[in-house]
């Protein structure tokens, strides 16, 4: 009977001493699958709230509210109606960068807008484009801190112009709307990889495209 106490004993501290190590396996392939998605953003995040777990609550919390949402890509012709805007903004910098600047700020915004995106304040603006444009949503960052400096009379010409420049790298991001889907269907696979959304609300984003497609051909 001891020994029998003493082997129950041993099993349970391996059984406790397994889900322990599972759990920590499990919560670095979260982090790992997180850093990829994120890229800059996610070391940003850790450094802001000063603890990765609340940093990883706080990406993943963007994701599942992002994934609610209906983003979707620009059709050709309003693709190319905002191209035509921004070479408008773009060639009257060099007589009013101030006004261009601020042109610069709503256009991006209208097409966010137009994509799907809530118009919220700034910083959830970015958070939601950190989920599928994290290697950009500084430059939104960037720009609009800029944009903040000129409604006080803070930022030079030179200032204006790097505005400028933040504003053109997201917007051009956020007219490649093909690309962006089929990235968005690689990144969905590592999120159910990493356990970080339930599968069967990831496949059914991954389906949209697909139906999409169908219901074009048809016409």
């Amino acid at each position: 009977m001891r020994m029998d106490t003493h082997l129950l004993a041993a099993l349970a501290v391996l059984l406790l001493l397994a889900v322990i190590a599972a759990a920590l396996l499990a919560r670095r392939q979260r982090s790992r699958s997180l850093a990829r998605q994120f890229g800059p953003e996610y070391a940003r995040t850790v450094q802001r709230s000063g603890s990765r777990g609340r940093a990883e609550a706080d990406l993943v919390a963007r994701m599942r509210r992002v994934h609610r949402l209906e983003i979707v890509p620009l059709p050709p012709r309003e693709a190319q109606r905002f191209r035509m805007e921004w070479q408008g903004v773009q060639s009257r910098f060099v007589d009013n960068p101030r006004s261009a600047v601020t042109e610069a700020d709503l256009l991006v915004r209208d097409v966010m807008m137009r994509r799907g995106y809530p118009m919220a304040d700034f910083e959830t603006q970015a958070a939601d484009l950190s989920v599928d444009h994290p290697l950009v949503v500084d430059h939104y960052r960037a720009g609009h801190a800029i944009a903040i400096r000129e409604l006080h009379g803070q930022a030079s010409t030179e200032d204006l112009r790097q505005a400028l420049v933040h504003y053109r790298a997201l917007f051009d991001e956020l007219l490649r709307a093909p690309v962006q889907r089929a990235r968005a269907r690689d990144r969905t696979a590592e999120r159910i990889r990493g356990g970080l959304l339930p599968p069967e609300r990831a496949l059914a984003s991954d389906r949209e495209p697909k139906q999409e497609r169908e219901r074009r051909s048809e016409k």
